[in-house]
């Protein structure tokens, strides 16, 4: 299993991306900060789109990103080839977003789950597996065919 986990968030999902970065590295994580590294505004697709490039190279095989909501974050990730972000309230969204979906980022809404149910999720996501099966051929008419 890879231990090293890149983790972005805008100003929205600061605080709780500074907490998240020390649980993980609690639990023997390595963790690369692709910012933002203050609390001041900023635009997120600056910092989700570098680490969503990162995952489309196959740098690292999961991220994590964050923002107020989560969703500009996700819709920022999932513009890149190969990326499947996953906007995820709760532990089974994110553990369905893993075994279904074969999520390869995990959004988080900074501003409306708790930094325990984000840890939460955190650890569900790292720690789930694909299912495949019948899973497989649904994610792979996720990206478009060439013409």
């Amino acid at each position: 299993m890879n231990r090293i986990i890149p983790i972005a968030s805008d100003h929205g999902g600061f605080e709780m991306k500074q907490f998240l970065i020390g649980k993980l590295e609690e639990t023997g994580y390595e963790v690369v900060d692709f910012g933002t590294h203050s609390p001041d505004s900023i635009d997120y697709p600056d910092v989700i789109h570098p680490l969503a490039t990162a995952i489309e190279r196959g740098e690292y095989p999961l991220g994590i990103i964050l923002c107020g909501s989560g969703n500009g974050a996700q819709m920022t990730a999932n513009h890149h080839h190969g990326v499947r972000a996953a906007l995820c309230w709760n532990v089974e969204i994110a553990r369905l977003a893993r075994q279904h979906n074969d999520a390869n980022i995990l959004a988080l809404p900074g501003r409306f789950v708790s930094n325990e149910m984000a840890w939460e999720m955190v650890e569900v996501f790292l720690n789930t597996g694909f299912e495949g099966g019948r899973h497989k051929k649904r994610i792979e008419k996720i990206e478009p065919k060439e013409n």
